[in-house]
């Protein structure tokens, strides 16, 4: 089979608005980019959406949990943070599969698998009846964590114009705020209702929702068909050798591409984990915040997160995919400093940071989907999207850990310290790639 890959996206000038069925132009007002998807592009967002938040969700219920779940099995910081980074590693495995999936038998099919899988194994974590037993589980539930996204991301930006595909994957990346919330909102009832060691099991099992998710995709959500049709005509399809080919002349390669892409995943992704793994245990150990106290504090830094993920998908669309990254890598490393030093007692300081701190590291990620989706060709796109995505999950999971191993000597506030680091990488790797705004897919 030949290697060499496809040549990549061409430039093009964004088509003009169509009007949508009430004379108004398809693309205007602020929801101008979700009329432009059309009816069956607004089906694979929701079907995009809903899996995220659902993924979020799934995701949320041990870093909730990691309290009580210490305390059951008797675990120590790094044994807890443990939990993060086999998650995460295993997800880059679930992500890179899913991505070659995705360019072979289609990205709804593929986009199913990984619904099934996460929500099968959270599940399967609640029934634990020892440390090593849930580290398997979740080393599996990872497999369809780390595959969602990237899948969910390609089916809606291959339905979305260049003018508008920043914003559309930006809301699509809002997903995760929602699921996180309702995480929170859960885990506020039942630890409040339930006893501890009861509890973390019952949050586990209700990772069990997504099941209904996957029963409407299954019926009603479809491949763009342009873009289907442009990767069935390609012979390499879903191949790992063609994102890593050097190209010669005349061809070019994607190994610049998916090293850079890759290392800039790592740093945005060990900043970001670093501060969802940490960020409850930190309010509840150090702070000395009740349950439901260290809600009320994650309703702002949730919020905010919400917040960020639209405001950041309507400037990637505005300022460019690559400035947007590197502003908010900028804002997100000196918020992290700023929230880990807040002074003892100064509790309304640390409440209303946490807006900030969530705005910034989540309006980083809004950009991800178009960009990544836009550096690949159609043929390799699942495959270049879901590598790189993941890699940088596996290879950033470490910050999580080294954070676990140096809270027991630094705190887990002074260990925070240490999530900026990865938004420098972040803004380090943007030098490698280029600006692909305006950019078609097919």
């Amino acid at each position: 089979m030949s290697t060499t890959p496809p040549s990549p996206p061409r430039q093009a000038r964004p088509a003009a608005p169509r009007p949508d069925t009430a004379g108004h132009p398809a693309g205007e007002g602020a929801l101008g980019w979700l009329r432009a998807l059309g009816p069956q592009g607004r089906r694979a967002f929701t079907g995009a959406f809903g899996g995220y938040a659902l993924d979020s969700y799934d995701y949320f219920t041990l870093p909730l949990s990691m309290v009580a779940l210490a305390a059951y099995f008797g675990l120590d910081s790094g044994q807890t943070g443990l939990f993060t980074t086999v998650t995460l590693v295993v997800s880059a495995v679930g992500g890179a599969l899913a991505g070659v999936l995705a360019d072979r038998i289609g990205r709804v099919k593929a986009l199913l698998l990984t619904v099934i899988t996460y929500a099968v194994f959270t599940v399967a974590c609640g029934f634990a009846p020892n440390y090593e037993t849930l580290l398997v589980f979740r080393a599996l539930q990872g497999l369809g964590f780390g595959g969602e996204w990237a899948v969910g991301a390609i089916l809606v930006a291959e339905y979305a114009s260049a003018r508008h595909r920043g914003r559309a994957l930006g809301a699509v990346q809002s997903a995760w705020a929602v699921g996180w919330a309702l995480a929170a909102v859960v885990y506020t009832v039942v630890f409040s209702l339930a006893d501890e060691g009861l509890a973390w099991r019952i949050m586990f099992w209700t990772g069990a929702l997504p099941a209904l998710l996957v029963v409407w995709v299954r019926r009603s959500v479809h491949d763009a068909p342009e873009a289907s049709a442009a990767r069935e005509r390609n012979p390499v399809k879903g191949s790992f050798r063609a994102i890593f080919a050097r190209g010669s002349v005349g061809t070019p390669g994607l190994l610049r591409t998916t090293l850079f892409a890759g290392l800039l995943s790592t740093g945005v992704q060990g900043g970001y984990y670093t501060l969802a793994t940490w960020v409850p245990t930190y309010l509840k150990d150090e702070r000395g915040l009740s349950v439901v106290g260290t809600g009320g504090y994650l309703t702002f830094l949730i919020s905010g997160a919400f917040t960020g993920y639209l405001t950041g998908g309507h400037l990637t669309d505005r300022l460019g995919r690559r400035r947007n990254i590197w502003l908010f890598a900028l804002l997100s490393a000196v918020c992290v400093l700023a929230y880990a030093n807040i002074p003892g007692g100064a509790g309304t300081l640390l409440l209303v940071l946490g807006f900030p701190l969530g705005f910034c590291m989540s309006a980083i990620f809004s950009g991800f989907g178009s960009y990544l989706a836009e550096l690949y060709p159609t043929a390799v796109r699942g495959t270049g999207q879901g590598f790189t995505y993941n890699t940088g999950r596996a290879v950033g999971a470490v910050f999580p850990t080294t954070v676990g191993f140096l809270a027991d000597s630094w705190g887990v506030g002074g260990a925070l310290v240490f999530g900026a680091i990865g938004y420098g990488v972040a803004a380090l790797a943007l030098l490698g790639l280029p600006e692909t705004r305006g950019r078609e897919l097919v």
